[in-house]
């Protein structure tokens, strides 16, 4: 088969799945955007099998504003007519699109079905219900409008797809509610690229170039957008100054990590440390230099998009703290693997008590560490993953 494997974002884990798939003798061409801030999978790695593989980055000539709105959407449109022209120019037997925004979402799927190319919507985060949320309470009534707007966009999408793959049981109702047949809808758990994140010792190269010390290390890796509260990580910085030992590492781009350097050096903060994103090829080594790995997600978030950095952070067999609603998926997987502790994300002593409890009992980590990574060897099988995508791709 030809597949276009398209991830807006350029995720590690969808990378790997466009190899795999490859690897079993399909061209796979992989597209993403590269104007998006996002942690990016390796661009990099050679891929063996006996198919062909190309990656493909549409830059728009400057990234993509997450508070902008206006500016935001003007972008996607234009992303949605340089992603359907890729489209054609592959011409693929079959498209697998995933992460990607509702305008150019809607957009693939319309030229598919005019192409009669086969399209699998591949449901990373419910971007319409989403903005439905964040719009309404930002900007009351026209939000609300425009929200459903988006909703819409996304419930086309998936009536017009072939199949629709969702991440989480969690999504289910709503599909059904916007009469999905069962038949069309598969369910698969997100997973990391575990032969990328080997175990790393806590003191590795990396952590020696940044001259981390010795006391604790507590760490955020990923985007910090309008479904994070950067004030969670701000909160465990003050803690680490209060006990004079340890490190808050905070590694990302954008506002959020800005709002956290300006709110750092005004409260006089000296435990927090910002640093950009890092190369993937480094990614072990930076998680592995870490004691304890934090996640976090607004109340409102946990109806609409599961953390994926939280399966990254199995597989470097690291505690985990998390700043979610109890019934998301990854708050699911954290407690119920012993990997660590999750708090309400609107309760700012628990996550701080939970916070010092961790710290408090360094014996604990390495155990929790070890159950992490023992839930991703049993689960993030690449094999297995890609024979289920390799049937829905074929029909």
């Amino acid at each position: 088969m030809r597949l276009l494997i398209h991830d807006y974002g350029g995720y590690p884990f969808p990378m790997q799945l466009s190899r795999e798939l490859a690897a079993r003798g399909h061209i796979v061409r992989h597209v993403y955007c590269s104007s998006t801030e996002t942690p990016r999978g390796n661009t990099e790695r050679a891929t063996a099998g006996s198919g062909e593989f190309s990656l493909q980055a549409i830059n728009l000539g400057g990234v993509i504003p997450k508070r902008s709105y206006r500016k935001r959407i003007a972008m996607e449109r234009r992303y949605s007519g340089l992603i359907c022209a890729a489209c054609d120019e592959f011409r693929p037997d079959a498209v697998l699109s995933a992460d990607t925004p509702s305008i150019p979402q809607h957009r693939l799927v319309r030229r598919c079905r005019k192409r009669g190319v086969r399209h699998v919507f591949w449901v990373q985060d419910l971007f319409g219900v989403a903005a439905h949320k964040l719009l309404s309470r930002q900007v009351p009534v026209v939000g609300g409008i425009v929200g459903r707007y988006f909703m819409r966009l996304d419930r086309e999408s998936a009536r017009g797809s072939d199949a629709v793959v969702l991440i989480t049981e969690d999504f289910l109702p709503l599909f059904r509610e916007w009469r999905i047949p069962d038949e069309r809808m598969h369910v698969i758990h997100n997973w990391s690229v575990l032969d990328e994140l080997p175990l790393r010792p806590r003191d590795n190269a990396w952590s020696i170039e940044q001259g981390l010390g010795a006391g604790p290390r507590v760490m955020y890796t990923g985007t910090l957008a309008m479904k994070h509260n950067p004030a969670l990580l701000l909160e465990l910085a003050k803690l680490l100054d209060q006990r004079e030992a340890g490190e808050m590492i905070v590694l990302s781009v954008g506002q959020g990590i800005q709002w956290l350097r300006e709110a750092a050096a005004r409260e006089g903060i000296r435990s927090l440390r910002c640093l950009p994103f890092q190369p993937f090829e480094r990614m072990a080594d930076v998680l592995g230099s870490a004691d304890v790995l934090v996640a976090i997600l607004e109340p409102d978030a946990g109806v609409f998009s599961v953390p994926s950095k939280v399966l990254s952070y199995m597989c470097a067999g690291r505690a985990i703290l998390g700043a979610m609603p109890a019934d998301n998926l990854a708050a699911r997987l954290i407690v119920e693997n012993g990997a660590g502790l999750v708090t309400d994300p609107s309760d700012l002593a628990a996550f701080r008590a939970a916070a010092a409890a961790l710290l408090d009992d360094p014996d604990s980590l390495p155990a929790r560490g070890a159950s992490a990574r023992r839930y991703a060897e049993e689960n993030f099988d690449i094999l297995r993953i890609a024979d289920r995508f390799e049937a829905i791709l074929a029909g």
